[in-house]
């Protein structure tokens, strides 16, 4: 069956809820993109010198455009599992219900995957009762949704910014994430799925 079929197939399951999963860094160096300016002007951005970054781990369902991201320190497989967790403690489902999340094939995600769902470790029963992991074909990041979050999250907050620090640029995005946490029209279009029968 291929992954749209079946994406289709979850999306018509009343007792599945269907949701994209993907780590993401912000920069705290400044990303400049185009902007208009006064034609002859010279616009200019500050930057910080700094290579630091803040990542976020977020969980999009496209169905209602809600949002729900964690901050993990790092991305390994033991951060993707308690992320699963956080997850799971923000976002309770109505019993009977089970999440279908997808996934990509960065490592952290394979390891996770081999030993939630594969091997079925009893110290992760708990997200299995929850979560059925399905994972994207390889090199095929453009098929998560979750991605359009990312691009007009960065449209929105971080292009032609200066940040002085992780912090004041975590304190901004945390703020701008909280509007999306509710359906939303905005990401229920944006990550919306369109299926041929």
């Amino acid at each position: 069956m291929s992954r749209l079929k079946k994406t289709a197939e979850i999306i018509a399951d009343d007792s599945r809820i269907l949701v994209f999963q993907d780590e993401v860094h912000f920069q705290v160096i400044t990303s400049v993109t185009r902007k208009w300016a006064y034609k002859g002007s010279k616009p200019t951005v500050d930057s910080s010198p700094r290579r630091k970054n803040v990542p976020y781990s977020g969980y999009v369902i496209p169905e209602m455009g809600e949002l729900i991201t964690t901050n993990p320190t790092w991305f390994n497989y033991e951060t993707v599992i308690q992320s699963y967790r956080d997850f799971i403690a923000e976002y309770p489902v109505a019993e009977g219900k089970k999440v279908c999340m997808v996934i990509d094939n960065a490592p952290w995600h394979k390891k996770a995957f081999r030993l939630v769902q594969e091997e079925a470790l009893e110290e992760y029963s708990d997200i299995r009762e929850r979560i059925e992991l399905i994972k994207l074909p390889p090199y095929s990041r453009d098929l998560n949704p979750i991605e359009q979050c990312w691009r007009i999250t960065r449209r929105d907050v971080t292009h032609n910014i200066y940040f002085p620090n992780e912090r004041v640029l975590q304190e901004t995005l945390d703020d701008y994430f909280k509007q999306y946490r509710k359906p939303n029209n905005r990401l229920a279009t944006l990550c919306s799925f369109k299926h041929k029968n």
